[in-house]
């Protein structure tokens, strides 16, 4: 009865000692005032981008050329006015705002999801595989040569301009930094006795990466997403400013700065009201990425 005591005793020993390091891990991240208003605000734009079909005041593909470029205005029940002004079709700003929102965060969202998908798939196995090693980072490198916008150019050109199009852009730029951070992280874990027992004990390749390599470079994985984000969606509405990406009258952030920049001497709330989003967007994104590193990575727990 001793010696299964012993056995047993690491196992029910581990879950506590997860508990007890989340507890930690979330109590340090409470403290940080930056972390907290970026999850806020976060949480925020991302509810009112979820409503924006009940909350939004105005239909924001309606046009009214009476109302074109009307400057915003700060008043009680300007709402129902137009509280943030019109653009150059008379359409309400604070309606494509919500609307453009979500359509920015949908298309950098997705991205990340699935170039976070492809490239820790491709890190773990040129991880795992040393011959596949090689293979796999010369085309990360290859990838990596290309500035992230060339792919916008060069997919528009095969599929067309439109949001597609620019996810697909935004997916293929993503993946192979996310492979090279999986790569990384994996092989760390790769000289960890714990996979040297897992073999010894005949378990599969499969199992030991989807059971133990992937889950213990996960927290690696998802603050590096987290940071990739605001990088996705500041290229995503650069491509779109270009043209490359949501077309008319589709309301998208970076779209909606581009159809602006006529008007920045008379009505410079035309673009500088989205652009503003998209650099709060951003900016919550890389605060809140930057405190889970601090917290999540074991280098700077130490």
């Amino acid at each position: 009865m001793s010696e299964v005591y012993v056995s047993m005793n690491p196992v029910d020993e581990e879950p506590e000692a997860a508990v007890s390091a989340r507890r930690t891990a979330l109590r340090k991240l409470m403290r940080d005032k930056g972390a907290v208003v970026s999850f806020v605000i976060l949480a925020i734009i991302i509810t009112a981008a979820l409503l924006a079909p009940v909350i939004a005041p105005h239909d924001p593909y309606d046009n009214n050329l009476r109302n074109m470029l009307k400057p915003p205005v700060w008043a009680p029940g300007a709402l129902s006015e137009h509280l943030l002004g019109t653009d150059g079709l008379g359409r309400d700003i604070v309606s494509r705002l919500l609307y453009g929102t979500r359509t920015t965060l949908m298309m950098g969202i997705l991205a990340v999801i699935a170039g976070g998908v492809i490239g820790s798939f491709m890190g773990l196995m040129a991880a795992y595989y040393k011959w596949l090693e090689g293979p796999v980072m010369r085309v990360v490198d290859i990838l990596l040569s290309f500035p992230s916008i060339l792919f916008g150019l060069a997919i528009a050109a095969v599929l067309g301009a439109g949001i597609f199009s620019i996810t697909v852009a935004l997916t293929i730029s993503a993946v192979p930094t996310i492979a090279r951070i999986t790569r990384g992280a994996a092989v760390v874990q790769m000289q960890m006795e714990y996979i040297t027992a897992s073999r010894a004990v005949g378990m599969s390749d499969a199992r030991i990466i989807w059971l133990h390599l992937l889950p213990n470079s996960a927290s690696t994985i998802f603050v590096y997403l987290t940071l990739q984000l605001g990088q996705t969606i500041l290229l995503g509405a650069a491509l779109s400013f270009i043209g490359l990406g949501a077309q008319p009258p589709t309301a998208e952030l970076g779209t909606m700065a581009s159809e602006g920049r006529n008007f920045l001497f008379f009505a410079p709330h035309v673009s500088t009201i989205p652009s503003l989003a998209i650099f709060v967007i951003v900016l919550c994104f890389n605060v809140l990425g930057d405190a889970l590193r601090d917290v999540l990575d074991p280098r700077l727990r130490q």
